[in-house]
């Protein structure tokens, strides 16, 4: 598999809360820092993501945006 994202962070899968119709997943990365997704049900159950599993988070923006008080 080749992807154009250069932001490709691999981590495992630490928790994973289902709900109506999307499932938060969190990711924990190798130095401890934990990413956040929400994916659709589907993709859950497609991609077999539960606590435990290895999985990247593969991160593609043209915009980052940035706020302050």
């Amino acid at each position: 598999m080749k992807l154009s994202a250069r932001n490709i962070l691999k981590g495992t899968v630490v928790k994973v809360v289902p709900g109506a119709v999307n499932s938060e997943v969190v990711i924990r990365l190798a130095d401890g820092i934990e990413i956040v997704s929400i994916v659709s049900k589907s993709s859950v159950d497609a991609l077999g993501l539960k606590p435990g599993a290895a999985t990247y988070a593969i991160i593609k923006a043209s915009n980052v945006i940035l706020g302050v008080d």
